[in-house]
C-alpha cells in the first residue's frame, strides 16, 4: 500500500496531538511517522506532519475525519503533489581501524556529518528524502548499526510544480 504524506495545521493547544492521534488508532489506520513543530511564524499554531497509507478510499477518509477536529485549521494531503520532503537521521555505527576510511568514504558522498566519535563507534548524521535514506542506512548495514533515531518527515510543497516530464507549469 502506498505511503501518503499529510500536513495537519492545528491550534497550538494541550491535547490537540492525542485527538489527532486517536483519532487514527480508534479507526485502525497506522501512523508511519509524525512529527510536530510550533509554528515559527505564528506561535498559536502547529503543524503535524504525518506518513500514513492505505488505499483512496481510506484516505479520503482520514482527511474528512481530520477536517471534524475543532482544532484543525486545514489539512493538505501532498497526494499527486510535487514535495520538497526531509527527514534528519542519526546513525550510530560500529568503527574498527579496518573500517573506519569505508565509512568516511560512504559519510562523504552522502553529505553527511559525523557528530560524535568513540573508541568503538561512530555517530553519523544525514538528512534528505526518504530514498537517500535508505541508501545510506543499506550501505553502512554491513559495518554494523549500533543504534538508529529517525526524526520523522517534514514536507511542503514545492513553489514550482512539475508536470510529469519533469517541466515547470506556469
Amino acid at each position: 500500500m502506498p505511503s501518503h504524506t499529510i500536513s495537519v495545521l492545528v491550534e497550538n493547544e494541550f491535547g490537540v496531538l492525542a485527538r489527532v492521534a486517536g483519532l487514527f488508532s480508534s479507526r485502525g489506520y497506522n501512523i508511519e511517522s509524525l512529527t510536530v513543530n510550533e509554528d515559527p511564524l505564528d506561535p498559536t499554531v502547529s503543524r503535524i506532519v504525518l506518513v500514513t497509507s492505505g488505499d483512496e478510499q481510506v484516505l479520503e477518509q482520514i482527511n474528512k475525519q481530520l477536517n471534524k477536529l475543532v482544532s484543525v485549521i486545514k489539512v493538505t494531503d501532498f497526494q499527486g503533489v510535487d514535495i520538497v520532503d526531509r527527514e534528519m537521521v542519526i546513525v550510530k555505527v560500529a568503527v574498527e581501524e579496518r573500517t573506519r576510511s569505508e565509512l568516511d568514504s560512504i559519510v562523504h558522498a552522502f553529505r553527511a556529518h559525523v557528530v560524535d566519535i568513540g573508541p568503538t563507534a561512530t555517530a553519523v548524521e544525514i538528512t534528505g528524502d526518504s530514498d537517500k535514506i535508505k541508501a545510506f542506512i543499506a550501505l553502512v548495514r554491513p559495518l554494523g548499526i549500533k543504534e538508529i533515531i529517525r526524526s520523522g518527515k517534514v514536507a511542503m510543497a514545492r513553489s514550482v510544480q512539475l508536470n510529469g516530464e519533469g517541466h515547470r507549469h506556469r
